[in-house]
């Protein structure tokens, strides 16, 4: 029968309906302007669909509406957890879950603590809780800070992700030490210490405005590095220890807090082919822990480290082919042991005795053939935070 209709026919039919439903548009919008106009209208609409709901959703409301408290934060749903934080020589950076790193017995061999690449291998470390913020400083001198959940979260044995896509990194820059704090603050110090001896002390508010593409945090010279940076209150004592062995300590005093773009003072003096390994603020109440690159270690008391005016040359530290770095610990804590290779073994900071400043030490690790220890940090269990 359509077949059969001619064209004008069918314009027709489409023709009425168009019309018929633009009417009802014209009804409508006149009914609707009509309740705008008035107000008793309006609220009878608005309480015929009130009570329409009422009907419809008879259960109590099971959830509660009220006024927020503060401004939203991202870390508000981010739980407050412990975490490592790894970076390799060939700039890979990862976060993983402390509770990855099952607790061993010294002297054992470890499990795989990252994927390496074939010329690759862990070179910095760091423990710190998800909901701090953390800085990391450049070898040349620049700063860039970072939040912990910001940074990408990997498994034990994955490689992580560039740092160049972290962080906004310039051309051949490398870390080297990685910070963790809550807040800026005026009653803390950013303490760094270069490779020829050189420490320099400025106020940790100082560094506040870090721009995403990083900030100046001191004047390095061409020949030099920063191999560490600590905090401090402004009265702590000091520990510089070189890669032959040798350690200074003295007062935080003797180095005047200096602007961002400054170069530093003389920390200690080096002797022939040695240079500086690790910078350890000192705390009374702990042991210094030392570990040397064959995987022997000792812990001595700070009082073993007389207080000596900075700039000298210092003490015996360690006897050893070679210091692979320095911790500040206590009988509770946790020890982590990486090696050029990627091992990684966690153990209980007790099972080390505590002897003489200028012996040998223990077996902290067994190491293979042609590898070496190349870092050691302090494993830090963080409980969450209360909701």
């Amino acid at each position: 029968a359509i077949l059969d209709l001619r064209l004008y026919q069918l314009t027709g039919l489409e023709r009425e309906r168009i019309d018929a439903e633009y009417l009802e548009l014209l009804k409508l919008a006149e009914q609707l302007r009509s309740i705008l106009e008035s107000d008793a209208k309006l609220l009878s609409v608005i309480k015929e669909e009130l009570l329409a709901l009422r009907e419809k959703y008879v259960e109590a409301r099971k959830t509660r509406i009220m006024p927020a408290e503060s401004e939203f934060k991202l870390e508000d749903v981010i739980a407050n957890v412990g975490c490592m934080i790894t970076v390799t020589h060939n700039g890979f950076i990862k976060r993983t879950d402390i509770s990855s790193y099952r607790s061993q017995k010294r002297g054992g061999k470890g499990v795989i603590g990252a994927g390496q690449y074939e010329d690759d291998f862990i070179e910095h470390s760091f423990t710190a809780s998800t909901h701090d913020y953390i800085l990391f400083v450049m070898q040349n001198g620049r700063l860039y800070i970072k939040k912990v959940y910001d940074i990408p979260e990997g498994s034990r044995i994955a490689k992580g992700r560039a740092l160049i896509n972290v962080l906004e990194l310039q051309d051949g820059e490398k870390v080297a030490a990685m910070l963790c704090f809550k807040h800026f603050s005026d009653d803390q110090f950013l303490v760094m210490a270069t490779q020829q001896g050189i420490i320099k002390k400025t106020v940790l508010s100082a560094y506040s405005n870090c721009r995403v593409s990083g900030i100046i945090g001191m004047n390095v010279d061409e020949n030099d590095i920063i191999i560490g940076a600590e905090l401090t209150n402004g009265n702590n004592d000091l520990l510089l220890i070189t890669y032959q062995g040798m350690s200074i300590r003295f007062s935080e005093s003797d180095c005047r807090d200096q602007g961002r773009a400054t170069r530093g003072v003389k920390g200690i003096r080096l002797r022939k082919d040695d240079f500086v390994k690790a910078l350890i603020v000192v705390d009374d109440r702990k042991t210094l822990l030392i570990a040397g690159i064959r995987g022997q270690g000792k812990r001595s008391e700070f009082s073993e480290y007389r207080l000596q005016q900075r700039g000298g040359f210092g003490g015996i530290a360690l006897k050893t082919h070679g210091v692979a770095g320095a911790i500040t610990v206590d009988e509770s804590d946790e020890m982590m042991l990486l090696t050029k290779s990627g091992q990684a073994v966690r153990s209980p900071v007790k099972d080390v005795r505590v002897i003489g400043r200028t012996t040998m030490g223990v077996r902290l690790i067994n190491l293979e053939k042609d590898d070496k220890l190349i870092g050691i940090c302090k494993v830090i269990e963080v409980e969450p935070e209360a909701s």
